[in-house]
């Protein structure tokens, strides 16, 4: 029998951590229950000590979580993960499980909003400092680290502008001064990146995204090998509670059945719609890792295996131009979602990084012409059209 590491990544996400119950059913069990019932007092004694295996209660673990769990790490090659409500509770717990009072963060500044909120709003209130560099920089990366750094995070690409960051180099910096690198890889997937094996430490998910990839629920995973989960996330993530619900479990295993089908026949159709962008006179900018007129380019060589499925670009004519553009779309619908079978598009300026001042905005290049777009699994043809139409 193979060992099931040994599996292509399209065999893990059908089949990785299926754990059948005495039915022997097709799909994966899904186990609506919070709590379990013991054969003996000594049992459950024997449970909570920890040296009987089994569950407890479903916001410490839950065997279909646990199935979604072990598919992940299958994928991710990774050897620990807990899963959580959100993609924002994955985040927020990877990094607040391991900083305390004093503790200093050092983060990329283009970062989703909310991501920017916890480093550089929420944890200051615990007294965690929080440093935001040019992620591009590894000048600036070196030069933000002080002796009591514990932690880099960084998303690649970003969000909403697909900057890359090099991860390698970053994790050796993180490594070199004893901090650990968290790492958001969703807009790569964790199909065409893998975080880990460029040196990462944590890497996050929003599960919400490809993963389910079909607008039905919310989720999160983090991933990490065993000591890190045992020593940091395990008892934060017990008593905090940020738990993923069975139910969202269960469908995200049904995502990942198909999760490689949706984002590569997704990749084609971005290709195609940025080769139609790069040719068209009222976009100003485009921003796509599978481009070679990407700026970092190399690095996209270097760490992604494809471009992947968002593109960013910016219309000449400012907020009122990329309005026009985004309200003549038939096909594309207005949303700041992403990764979903639904190509979708949205305004960061005044959506998803609202909060950010213009002075704060400009520098990490969300301008107010910038549009995001989500590429979903319409006909590509179909897309091409609407999206030329729209701007002519």
């Amino acid at each position: 029998m193979t060992s099931k590491n040994n599996w292509h990544p399209d065999t893990k996400l059908v089949h990785g951590g299926t754990s059948r119950s005495q039915f022997g059913e097709t799909s994966e069990a899904l186990y609506l229950t919070q709590g379990y019932v013991y054969d003996s007092a000594e049992a459950a004694e024997a449970r909570f000590k920890g040296d009987d295996d089994g569950y407890v209660y479903s916001r410490y673990g839950n065997p279909t979580v646990s199935m979604f769990e072990e598919r992940m790490c299958l994928l991710e090659g990774a050897e620990d993960a807990r899963a959580t409500a959100s993609g924002m509770a994955a985040v927020s717990s990877a990094i607040g499980c391991q900083v305390q009072n004093g503790d200093h963060i050092v983060a990329a500044r283009a970062l989703f909003g909310s991501c920017r909120w916890v480093v550089e709003t929420l944890m200051p209130t615990y007294g965690v400092e929080c440093t935001l560099v040019d992620g591009k920089s590894m000048d600036e990366w070196k030069a933000a680290v002080r002796p009591n750094t514990k932690v880099f995070f960084l998303e690649s690409p970003t969000n909403p502008t697909l900057e890359l960051v090099d991860i390698k180099a970053v994790a050796d910096l993180a490594h070199e001064n004893n901090a650990k690198l968290v790492v958001d890889n969703v807009f790569a997937t964790p199909l065409y990146q893998h975080p880990l094996k460029l040196g990462a430490d944590i890497v996050v998910y929003s599960a919400t995204k490809h993963i389910d990839g079909q607008g039905r629920c919310l989720g999160g995973i983090i991933l990490s090998d065993e000591e890190w989960i045992n020593e940091n996330l395990h008892d934060f993530h017990r008593h905090t509670g940020p738990s993923l619900s069975p139910f969202n479990a269960w469908t995200l295993l049904k995502g990942l059945e198909t999760l490689s089908v949706r984002v590569d026949r997704q990749t084609d159709t971005a290709e195609k719609i940025a080769g139609l962008l790069s040719n068209q006179s009222k976009i100003t900018q485009i921003m796509y890792p599978g481009l070679d007129s990407h700026p970092q380019a190399d690095i996209a060589k270097k760490q992604m295996r494809r471009g992947s499925t968002l593109l960013a670009f910016e219309l000449s004519g400012g907020k009122q131009a990329a309005f026009d553009f985004i309200n003549r779309l038939d096909i594309v619908s207005i949303s700041n979602n992403l990764g979903d079978a639904k190509s979708l598009i949205t305004h960061p300026a005044t959506t998803t990084h609202k909060s950010l001042a213009e002075e704060e905005r400009i520098p990490v290049g969300i301008t107010d012409g910038l549009v995001r777009l989500s590429v979903g699994l319409e006909d590509a043809d179909d897309l091409l059209q609407d999206i030329e139409r729209a701007l002519n």
